[in-house]
């Protein structure tokens, strides 16, 4: 049986090192995973036109969450603030 790495993978000190709060992680996250998400139903559906399949690595089996944060974690992906100045 494979190991299963879950959030120790990657670690979750160096993802929170690369956002300003544990709340903006969630959200760019969960944010991403509905982006996943919605690749994989248009890949199902046979239309790839709006939708950014993963980035790194992973197969069909993994959560779009642990995609998103194997992204995150990879520097594939950087928070935009959006803030006006």
């Amino acid at each position: 049986m494979p190991n299963a790495q879950g959030i120790i993978d990657p670690p979750i000190d160096e993802l929170l090192a690369k956002v300003e709060s544990k709340y903006a992680l969630v959200i760019f996250a969960s944010k991403r995973a509905r982006q996943i998400n919605d690749y994989y139903a248009a890949l199902h559906e046979g239309s790839l036109l709006d939708n950014v399949g993963p980035l790194v690595d992973s197969t069909v089996e993994d959560k779009p969450l642990s995609v998103a944060l194997h992204e995150i974690g990879e520097n594939k992906l950087t928070l935009r603030s959006n803030t006006a100045n």
